[in-house]
């Protein structure tokens, strides 16, 4: 009797708790109220089916309860039951199915007037693309990939040459048009997500995925991934902004095509300049900045004093590192290019041993070095457990 009336409350309590629950869908923020409607009849249907099954064993638990004197009837098959069960749950199962395929082949067919995104994710950060006045994007290929060409476009393209490339973690987005987007990956499974857009598709490494959406409300929404991608998977986040399309125009011809992020800026004379650096600091600066995006190192090493998954740039250069074995020493260039070649040697105080050795030249560790110091020297300031580096640790 006890489990009866114990079925009977949870089935009340579940069905009240899901009309006062504060755990709602954030408002939509598209066109794709067919979503909505697909999860509402799931749970509709799942609901149902949930109340139905556990009443009626709260039945059969108080019908056929032990009485003096009673025995339980034998009965090992019953064909009119069975084929009861079997047509309910197939319509059941139909139901939940059928509304969920329609709405997919729509949600990857999109229209012939949509513009193209191509968003490109990698280890924990976003990179997006446009095409150019030519309409069309350039080819891309993982051994493109540099420090200057981040999201690996073709450089003997001609039709990738206006390619627009937005190499950070914010994205516009017209008001009440049409986007198809296409989808890679630089290294593992990740999927872009932005809940009020009820839109969302993995990112699968060596194949292109794709969806479409309308955004049809102005305002910024938040990007998550939503597959685990590593440690830095929670930090993997960026930003989309829909506007009108005059400030989205306006904000496009401000970002950079293709073949402008290829031009080469010479190195000034090597003249004395601020603090005793030399004038063409800047511009190593500047490399260290796109080899910090490309490498993957900003998903885990932040320039604003937030503590990821490996310690803020933001003062360390010059502060004090403490390592695992209760050593320390003074983050200068020679302390961050043995954290950055090996990173494996000596492990920093509270930090893992999760960056990965890469293969970086010369060139390439001095410019993360200059990057990193440009952020601000901590001087006589001691982070403990600080610099694992210019990548994930």
């Amino acid at each position: 009797m006890a489990i009866a009336i114990a079925l009977v409350i949870i089935v009340v309590a579940s069905v009240l708790f899901h009309f006062v629950s504060p755990w709602w869908a954030t408002p939509l923020a598209s066109n794709w109220k067919q979503m909505d409607d697909t999860l509402t009849i799931t749970l509709v249907i799942t609901g149902a089916f949930f109340v139905i099954i556990n009443l009626f064993v709260a039945y059969i638990v108080w019908r056929y309860r032990h009485r003096d004197g009673a025995r339980a009837h034998y009965q090992p098959e019953n064909s009119k039951l069975e084929l009861w069960l079997i047509g309910g749950t197939t319509l059941g199962v139909i139901a939940l199915l059928a509304p969920g395929l329609f709405v997919y082949a729509e949600y990857v067919r999109p229209p012939g007037d949509a513009m193209v995104l191509e968003v490109v994710g990698q280890q924990w950060q976003w990179g997006f693309r446009f095409p150019g006045q030519g309409g069309q994007l350039g080819t891309s290929d993982a051994r493109f990939v540099t420090a200057a060409n981040p999201l690996g476009v073709n450089p003997d393209d001609p039709r990738g040459q206006d390619d627009i490339i937005i190499a950070g973690n914010e994205v516009h987005l017209p008001l009440n048009r049409p986007v198809k987007v296409l989808l890679r990956s630089k290294d593992v499974l990740h999927d872009f997500y932005v809940p009020p857009f009820r839109a969302r598709m993995n990112m699968v490494p060596g194949m292109v995925t794709s969806f479409w959406f309308t955004p049809t409300k102005a305002g910024t929404y938040e990007i998550l991934c939503a597959q685990l991608c590593g440690v830095g998977h929670y930090n993997m986040r960026g930003k989309v902004v829909v506007e009108d399309a005059a400030a989205f125009d306006a904000w496009l011809r401000r970002q950079p095509t293709f073949a402008l992020t290829m031009l080469k800026t010479p190195a000034p004379p090597a003249t004395a300049g601020a603090r005793g650096a030399p004038a063409g600091a800047d511009t190593l600066v500047e490399q260290g900045r796109a080899l910090a995006q490309s490498k993957g190192c900003v998903g885990c090493h932040s320039i604003d004093g937030t503590v990821g998954v490996g310690p803020s740039w933001k003062g360390l250069y010059g502060s004090t590192g403490t390592f695992a074995d209760g050593s320390s020493a003074k983050v200068d260039d020679a302390y961050l290019k043995t954290e950055i070649t090996d990173p494996q040697t000596r492990l920093v105080k509270g930090f893992g041993p999760l960056m990965p050795k890469m293969p970086l030249s010369e060139e390439e560790v001095s410019a993360l070095v200059a990057y990193i110091r440009a952020n601000g020297a901590g001087g006589a300031a001691t982070q403990a457990g600080a610099a694992s580096g210019a990548a994930a640790k």
